[in-house]
């Protein structure tokens, strides 16, 4: 059973900084392509960045320079650095492979003063 726990969002002010984590069991990240995803009030479910199984990287314009996605394989996890947060960025932030399988809980970001 493909299990994703997600973790490390919280409330923060504007321009801080969060490093979100995803923790997979069931399934062998390493050999997937696997996204972050986000999820606003009011709106559908985004794909924000993802990484290759080789490591490559890709971003939604809106968030490039700001996000940063790493993977550690020996560790079945995924990362998401995220800076210069904005209020905009509020959103539930999930985990997933490309394309998506089955969802976890996502973990809650919320940018505001």
């Amino acid at each position: 059973q493909v299990q994703l726990v997600e973790s490390g969002g919280g409330l923060v002010q504007p321009g801080g900084s969060l490093r979100l984590s995803c923790a997979a069991s069931g399934i062998n990240f390493s050999i997937y392509a696997v996204g972050w995803y986000r999820r606003a009030p009011g709106k559908q479910r985004e794909l924000v960045a993802h990484i290759t199984s080789g490591g490559t990287t890709i971003y939604q314009d809106s968030v490039k320079s700001r996000f940063t996605i790493t993977r550690d394989n020996a560790k079945n996890t995924v990362y998401l650095q995220i800076d210069s947060l904005k209020p905009e960025d509020t959103a539930v932030y999930y985990c997933n492979k490309i394309p998506p399988r089955e969802w976890g809980q996502g973990t809650q970001v919320t940018v505001s003063s």
